[in-house]
């Protein structure tokens, strides 16, 4: 008996799998758009229905992660990573940020320049978490708002992901589930003239509206959220020269280090004598302590320098303490507090050395020994595992524990740089795959030390990965089900009648509709074989098409939730969703209508 109803109901299974296949992917957009799940969730939780229907096998599901489109983009993101590791991208940055003092405006527009060619170029979700910092300390230091920089960021780096086949996710899947169904791989630059002619609208659009339809900053905005970190992560403290160091003899200004934006000299003491003045031409001697403020990341990095000693150096120290290295915040309860930090007793007691102080919105002006301890101030300390460890048992001590940040990589800078730059000349030239070209990359990135290992898969996305395989075999599913064949099938005869230009912008609106209520990769998956299905059914050629689909699944501008780097600069601009209307809409039109038209053209 239970045999004869599972008999039935798989006949009725297959007897309406393209029906039942459509109603799987209702029921997957209604998940994306409630978000009671993350968007890979509710993709494994779709693909896993169609396996347990078996209108997909063990066999078919297997066969999704042969696919080299996630494997090309999570080595993307080990690539992005050792751009941002090696402080590439930070160096450009902080190039700007200094020019911004002479030219704001000029810096303004360099700094978008810069990230529009970087998101061509890397994955443009790591490159927006890296500039919302920056953009905060540019629009400080050059008065514009920061409301009306962070949303411009997100937008150009879209477009600018847009103009090469490895800018973002989105164009690489395109070209992977066109290449399934039966379409030759795409060049690395074969989408970017129109790319140029997306961004170039887009630029003028923002250009027009951005003045009045952005926000602006507004008092008791607290913008920048988690990004919003300068003033909590600048440290206090004291660099040592030693006797050999190069720098002896030069000028302040002449060394590298104290040349970054985020490095800034306060005061030199010589014996007990303080120098404030003319300190960009300062001659050093050794044992010069100069007084500095600068990142923890940049702080980090001088701990192996061969020219200072880093922190409080007491009688006798030649070097870091020891390979340990934690930060503590101080008790209120703690009895040091308003003493001096060279009076702090476990810094007498155990043999540890202190690299820096760090203060919210208020470090010393002193220098680090004599600077008087507060209350939840935080303490950047170096020793032996022994002494790190009784550190762990003082009272007066909480939040101990090892820092995050790790220190640029800066002197493998040109490894990294001439990886990328061999990805992109070497695919272009179609000398070698893509994919390959990449995972040579990411091998040469991890036996240079360009990154450690961990770092390396730490870099990449899992969610995104998953979400991308998840979406593949949903994909798969609907296409083994006919639900493909019944989408085009009902389209073929209100489309088959129309000029060419209407049927790319009804592919366009309908990839633009769906992008901004679900992720841009499950609209990738999905629209890419319709789209050729019906291209070969009207008669026309399909690779336009697919293109159209590149385009309008990364077009996401009017939600803050259609696409990444929208949804973080949502938060750290503290945006109403209306602003995202507001500024999204006419660039929606404007890009639309620009990229549909430069696609007919090409048709």
């Amino acid at each position: 008996m239970v045999d004869l109803i599972l008999h039935v109901i798989n006949e009725y299974i297959q007897a309406h799998k393209a029906i039942i296949g459509l109603v799987i992917l209702a029921i997957m957009f209604t998940g994306f758009v409630i978000e009671r799940f993350p968007a890979a969730v509710v993709a494994i939780l779709g693909a896993c229905s169609f396996l347990l229907l078996g209108i997909i096998d063990t066999a078919g599901l297997y066969s999704v992660f042969s696919n080299t489109a996630p494997i090309t983009i999570g080595a993307m993101f080990i690539l992005s990573g050792a751009l941002l590791r090696t402080g590439t991208i930070d160096a450009i940055a902080g190039f700007i940020i200094e020019r911004s003092r002479k030219r704001p405006k000029l810096a303004v527009a360099e700094m978008f320049l810069g990230a529009f060619v970087a998101s061509a170029f890397m994955n443009n979700t790591p490159v927006v978490v890296v500039m919302i910092p920056i953009i905060i300390r540019l629009s400080r230091a050059t008065g514009f708002s920061t409301k009306k920089l962070l949303i411009p960021l997100s937008f150009i780096c879209i477009l600018g992901g847009t103009t090469t086949l490895i800018g973002t996710s989105t164009n690489l899947i395109v070209d992977a589930v066109a290449q399934d169904n039966g379409q030759a791989a795409f060049g690395i630059f074969e989408i970017t003239p129109y790319g140029l002619v997306a961004a170039l609208a887009g630029t003028i659009m923002m250009i027009l509206f951005s003045s009045w339809l952005l926000p602006k900053d507004q008092p008791g905005d607290q913008v920048g959220g988690a990004f919003n970190s300068r003033d909590e992560s600048d440290f206090l403290t004291e660099l040592t020269v030693r006797t050999k160091s190069s720098a002896i003899g030069k000028k302040i200004s002449e060394i590298p280090v104290f040349r970054r934006p985020s490095v800034s000299v306060t005061a030199v003491i010589r014996l007990s004598t303080y120098i404030r003045h003319d300190l960009p031409h300062h001659e050093l001697r050794p044992g010069d302590r100069i007084v500095t403020r600068l990142d923890l990341a940049e702080l980090i990095a001088l701990r192996s320098s061969d020219d200072f000693k880093v922190g409080i150096v007491r009688a006798g120290d030649v070097g870091p303490m020891g390979e340990e290295l934690v930060e503590a915040t101080v008790a209120p309860s703690h009895p040091s507090i308003g003493n001096r930090l060279s009076e702090i007793p476990f810094l007498n007691r155990l043999n540890v050395r202190l690299l820096g102080l760090s203060r919210y919105r208020n470090l010393p002006r002193s220098d680090l020994a004599n600077a008087r301890i507060h209350a939840a101030d935080r303490l950047l300390v170096t020793g032996s595992s022994e002494d790190i460890q009784r550190m762990y048992e003082n009272p007066n001590l909480f939040g101990i524990g090892q820092t995050k940040i790790r220190a640029f990589r800066r002197d493998r800078a040109p490894v990294a740089i001439g990886a990328l730059i061999a990805v992109v000349s070497l695919s272009a030239l179609n000398i070698v795959p893509l994919a390959m070209a990449v995972i040579l990359a990411v091998g040469i990135i991890l036996l240079a030390r360009c990154m450690d290992a961990d770092e390396a898969w730490d870099s990449i996305d899992g969610n995104v990965l998953v979400l991308i395989f998840g979406m593949l075999a949903v994909g798969l599913g609907l296409e083994q089900a006919g639900s493909v064949t019944l989408i085009v099938s009902n389209l073929v005869p209100f489309l088959e009648t129309v000029p060419i230009w209407a049927l790319v912008i009804t592919v366009y609106v309908l990839s633009v509709l769906m992008t901004e209520i679900v992720t841009n990769n499950a609209v990738a998956v999905i629209m890419t074989p319709i789209v050729i299905s019906l291209a070969n059914d009207l008669g026309v050629d399909p690779r336009p098409l697919v293109i159209v689909v590149m385009f309008a699944a990364s077009a996401s501008f009017a939600t803050p939730i259609g696409y990444q780097t929208n949804t973080l600069v949502y938060a750290a601009g503290n945006y109403r969703f209306t602003d995202f209307f507001k500024a999204g809409i006419p660039l929606t039109f404007g890009v639309g209508l620009a990229t549909c038209v430069a696609i007919s053209l090409s048709m």
